[in-house]
Formats: C-alpha cells, sequence, structure tokens
C-alpha cells in the first residue's frame, strides 16, 4: 500500500512538473468571432495570463463552468489583468451551434472550435470540462479537468499568482 501511495504521490509531482513546463502547441483552431484559422500559441496574448476552458455544447458542467466564470469576471478583471478564452472540442457540423451559443450567452470573450480534436490531442487531455491557466511566458502552468461548483476559485487564486 505505502509503494502504490508514492507512487501516485511521484505520478502528481511529475505531472505539476510537466504542467509547469509544456510549451503551447501550435495547432490550429477557428477563430468563430473572425471565421479564421489560428494556431492555438499565437491564440494567446504575450506578457498576459490567460486562463483557457475547453467545453462542448453537449457538456452541462461545461456550460456551467463557464457562465459562473463570466458572472465573477468584473471582479476578477478589477483585480487581475488576465485574459479568458474557451475552446469548444465540438465537431465542425456543429460550429454553428456553437457560434449561437456563444452569441446568445453574450459573450465578450474569444471562442474558437477545436473541430477535429487536433488540440484535444496535442494537449492529451480526454474529457471536458477542462481549464488550463498559461503565464505570461505562454507556458501551462496549471491544467484541471472535471467542475465542481465553486472551483473557479481555485483557478482564479492561480491566475492571480502569476499575474504578480
Amino acid at each position: 500500500m505505502k509503494k502504490f501511495l508514492a507512487a501516485g504521490v511521484a505520478l502528481l509531482i511529475a505531472a505539476t512538473v510537466q504542467a509547469q513546463t509544456v510549451e503551447l502547441p501550435n495547432t490550429t483552431i477557428k477563430d468563430l468571432n473572425s471565421n479564421k484559422k489560428i494556431a492555438f500559441n499565437e491564440a494567446i496574448e504575450k506578457n498576459k495570463v490567460t486562463m483557457v476552458s475547453f467545453w462542448a455544447t453537449w457538456c452541462v458542467p461545461c456550460k456551467k463552468e463557464i457562465k459562473n466564470v463570466r458572472e465573477k469576471m468584473p471582479t476578477w478583471k478589477a483585480e487581475t489583468d488576465f485574459n479568458f478564452v474557451t475552446v469548444s472540442i465540438d465537431e465542425s457540423r456543429a460550429e454553428g451551434l456553437v457560434r449561437s451559443y456563444a452569441k446568445s450567452q453574450g459573450w465578450d470573450f474569444p471562442y474558437y472550435i477545436d473541430p477535429n480534436s487536433d488540440l484535444k490531442r496535442s494537449l492529451n487531455f480526454q474529457t471536458v470540462p477542462f481549464t488550463m491557466v498559461i503565464d505570461k511566458n505562454g507556458k501551462v502552468a496549471y491544467m484541471h479537468s472535471g467542475y465542481e461548483e465553486g472551483s473557479e476559485d481555485e483557478v482564479y487564486s492561480k491566475i492571480k499568482e502569476l499575474s504578480k
């Protein structure tokens, strides 16, 4: 049992260290505001902390997380200068649905689609919601899978720490 626990702790430490050194892939995604394709690493503003929320139109927890983040954005933005973007993992045939959902929700932040899951494969995650925080140097500093009510506050704590 102790060996199993030690292996689990080692794996957790390795994952945390890896998250802090991962370069952003140049995988192409589609900007649904401009209707243009862009490399993911170019979609992230340099010298600014960015929260990226991966979601899908069929994912209820994803929508809840984005809604809660959006509601807290005015307060968070008053305290900390950072960006928030979303990337849908829906298939290309759902592009119109993704766009209309974002517009119906009044999203005033960039939203993209990864229609063939190329970015998802590049970042090696399996499920949504999947949230990551990118530091000012363009490196992945934090990753989180799943969503529970209030867990966006933990993500924001990491954003504040990285923004100093």
